[in-house]
């Protein structure tokens, strides 16, 4: 199965520095940047025309975890969260994903303000019932950490469009599914926060430093009790 993280990294820190204007470079060492591509809406104010930059949000959707509850954006108001992209009988980089995963889940699982979603692009074959026996053989639980399933295409396009992840069937891959191994962190306004190698230890202790960073950034608890 192949990795499409460096890719997506060139891509998405390569559009999020057209946005950036030399104050915020500046200071790129203390803030996040906001990535994804950036709308550019005009507007007539007294006459004038006024051009708003709409920064990338990840858009409405309304999935099932594997406790039989609905998932939706609202599901992670006044939270972080951790998404990534799996398949129960992947062959390849999801038991290491999860192994990964399940580190951040044990940083963060007695803190509120962080979550996790992680989306089967099998949906045929993972079932609530499958999600709910897996969830519970990783010994984790949601609302922490939520596997969830629904309709194929929505979470196709919620990976493309959304995450900006790879996530598709591929009939030549290994397993018949192609997906990143990215590990994807949002913010509370739905942005999309930075990007990390689910399969890499070093870059998910990047992304657990960085989450007790964005949590400063609202005066939030970091982990780890």
């Amino acid at each position: 199965m192949k990795i499409y993280f460096k890719t997506f990294i060139a891509i998405i820190f390569g559009v999020s520095l057209l946005g950036c204007d030399p104050a915020e470079k500046q200071n790129k060492n203390e803030e996040f940047p906001i990535l994804g591509r950036k709308q550019f809406v005009e507007r007539t104010v007294n006459g004038e025309t006024v051009v708003d930059t709409i920064d990338h949000t990840i858009p409405d959707f309304r999935l099932v975890n594997q406790d039989s509850i609905w998932v939706t954006p609202k599901s992670f108001e006044n939270k972080v969260y951790v998404a990534d992209f799996f398949f129960t009988s992947c062959p390849t980089i999801c038991p290491t994903m999860k192994k990964e995963m399940l580190r951040v889940y044990n940083a963060y699982k007695n803190n509120n303000s962080v979550a996790i979603i992680s989306h089967t692009i099998d949906p045929k074959h993972d079932t609530v019932a499958l999600l709910k026996d897996f969830a519970q053989r990783l010994d984790v639980e949601a609302p922490k950490w939520n596997f969830v399933t629904g309709n194929k295409e929505e979470i196709y396009e919620l990976g493309q469009k959304g995450y900006m992840v790879t996530a598709m069937e591929d009939e030549n891959e290994e397993g018949g599914y192609i997906h990143s191994g990215a590990f994807i962190l949002v913010d509370k306004e739905k942005h999309v926060r930075g990007v990390y190698d689910g399969t890499n230890s070093n870059d998910v202790d990047r992304l657990i430093k960085d989450i007790d960073r964005l949590l400063a950034t609202y005066n939030e608890p970091k982990t780890k009790s």
